[in-house]
């Protein structure tokens, strides 16, 4: 493979979370604009930093992927960590309109869990395939811990 193919391969890899994770964002837009307004646990980060943590996530998990497609392991094994990882960025996607665009704390909450099982599924198989990859993973992990704090204090916060 050369060169230019290489750098095709990596842009993509690079390219496909940041798209998700953009379209979310699209659909949950309006939500996130009345979320800036909303009494919010104290611990919540500054806007600014959802977009720039989520953007530095996006390009972790996008190379990871890429490793382990470039890896020199079976076929099968790299297809069926990707489809876990396919799987867990589905699940990021729908996170965002459920919290932001539909307020539904709780939901979004229990979506999260099943976020979190993905992420460390797809940890575990990308460990198995390139270490480098599930350590790129790590990051998202946490800060998904994280956005599973503030969402469930949300949830207790705004609970009818």
């Amino acid at each position: 493979m050369n060169l230019l193919e290489k750098k095709k391969e990596l842009l993509c890899a690079l390219g496909l979370p940041l798209a998700v994770g953009g379209v979310s964002a699209l659909i949950s837009m309006d939500g996130m604009r009345t979320f800036e307004h909303l009494n919010k646990p104290s611990f919540t980060p500054p806007g600014w930093m959802f977009p720039v943590a989520w953007t530095a996530l996006y390009l972790a998990m996008g190379y990871a992927s890429y490793l382990v497609w470039r890896s020199d392991r079976p076929k099968t094994e790299i297809h069926k960590a990707l489809k876990w990882y396919g799987a867990q960025l589905a699940a990021n996607f729908l996170w965002s309109p459920l919290f932001f665009a539909l307020g539904l704390y709780l939901p979004a909450f229990l979506w999260l869990l099943v976020l979190l099982v993905l992420i460390t599924v797809t940890m575990w198989r990308f460990f198995r395939i390139r270490p480098a990859a599930g350590w790129l993973l790590t990051p998202y992990l946490c800060w998904t811990v994280f956005a599973g704090c503030l969402n469930a204090a949300m949830w207790m916060m705004h609970r009818a």
